[in-house]
């Protein structure tokens, strides 16, 4: 529990500094909690299984992008266009995922390092169809969507078809009573979505298959002795977790507004995985408490850093270098410990 105490303290402090309003950081925190927490959340399936920190949700989140520009290639918006794109996206992810299982079948031990060189991996092919073979292989049907020389996609893509389409999906904004209108300046459908995520997550976690990954993340041998096919429970675990990514990709796109076409997946196994982190996770042990902790302060951190520096320091940047700091500090310092944990493990066996 040291570290959520630590990163607490850190910015119960450095909201003193911003010079922000309360109410402000409530309502900023609300919007990043409700954006967030989905892709966060894809990581827990793989620390209980016993496969670590997951940097591979970053293909996850390339397949919620691949579907958001196919449905502005059609012009589909509303909540029309935000149901298909979480339904484009789902074959994408189960493939991606599918794949990533395998592998790290393959990578017995390494399986962190490894997820993270196939999110790099696969950004690269990824480049490759949308900056070469979009307009060219594959045909754009929305012009708007390709650079001037007529192939490749535009860095930014434009989702006003689909802005706040989850945020807004019940229009409290129409409904003349005070409440109803203190409860439309808030994403509530999108928490609804996540609280319903985290149920079936609950859920999920009692049933067979479940109680399968759990043991498998205990120890391997005697699951596969007990009869579970220890590989097939990890593909599906990295399946279900990739597929996760991908919807809280989308969720997270379609708050926002517009897609980096080439930089909004590349952070996001390392942000999901330091908020993991600094709720108090670690590589062989996380929850949905950890989850929510850990994006709460890690957001919050990421809200008062650049104001809090320039109040400081002179210099909003300070704080912009500070939060990267803590973003990798923490999921080093996690890998260290790990690998410290590990050998001590070994230690202790050759002594007996």
């Amino acid at each position: 529990m040291i570290v959520p105490i630590v990163f607490l303290v850190i910015c119960i402090v450095g909201s003193f500094f911003t010079g922000l309003p309360g109410g402000f950081l409530v309502n900023e925190m609300i919007v990043r909690l409700s954006r967030n927490l989905i892709l966060v959340l894809s990581l827990l399936l793989p620390v209980i299984t016993g496969l670590g920190l997951n940097f591979a949700i970053t293909l996850g989140a390339m397949a919620g992008q691949i579907a958001l520009i196919i449905i502005t290639n059609f012009t589909i918006g509303g909540t029309n266009g935000l149901l298909l794109s979480l339904l484009l996206s789902t074959p994408f992810a189960i493939i991606f995922g599918f794949i990533v299982g395998k592998i790290l079948n393959k990578a017995t031990g390494k399986e962190m390092i490894t997820s993270m060189v196939l999110g790099f991996f696969a950004n690269g092919i990824y480049q490759l169809v949308f900056l070469l073979m979009a307009g060219t292989v594959f045909p754009i049907r929305n012009e708007s969507l390709l650079l001037p020389s007529g192939v490749g996609i535009k860095n930014t893509v434009d989702l006003a078809g689909i802005k706040y389409s989850l945020d807004h999906l019940i229009p409290f904004d129409k409904i003349d009573l005070p409440f109803f209108q203190w409860l439309s300046e808030y994403p509530v459908c999108t928490f609804l979505f996540t609280l319903l995520i985290f149920i079936l997550m609950g859920y999920f976690l009692k049933t067979k298959l479940g109680q399968d990954m759990r043991a498998v993340g205990q120890n391997v041998e005697v699951a596969a002795v007990s009869g579970i096919n220890v590989e097939k429970t990890r593909v599906i675990s990295v399946v279900i977790s990739t597929v996760l990514a991908a919807w809280g990709q989308i969720i997270f796109l379609q708050n926002i507004g517009t897609m980096n076409t080439y930089g909004s997946h590349v952070q996001v196994g390392l942000f999901a995985v330091a908020s993991l982190l600094v709720g108090g996770a670690t590589v062989e042990k996380a929850s949905w408490k950890e989850a929510l902790i850990g994006t709460f302060l890690f957001h919050f951190l990421f809200v008062i850093s650049p104001l809090a520096g320039q109040n400081l320091f002179g210099n909003a940047q300070i704080g912009e270098y500070f939060r990267v700091f803590i973003a990798y500090g923490v999921i080093g310092l996690a890998l260290v410990l790990h690998a410290w944990e590990k050998d001590k493990a070994k230690i202790t066996i050759s002594d007996i």
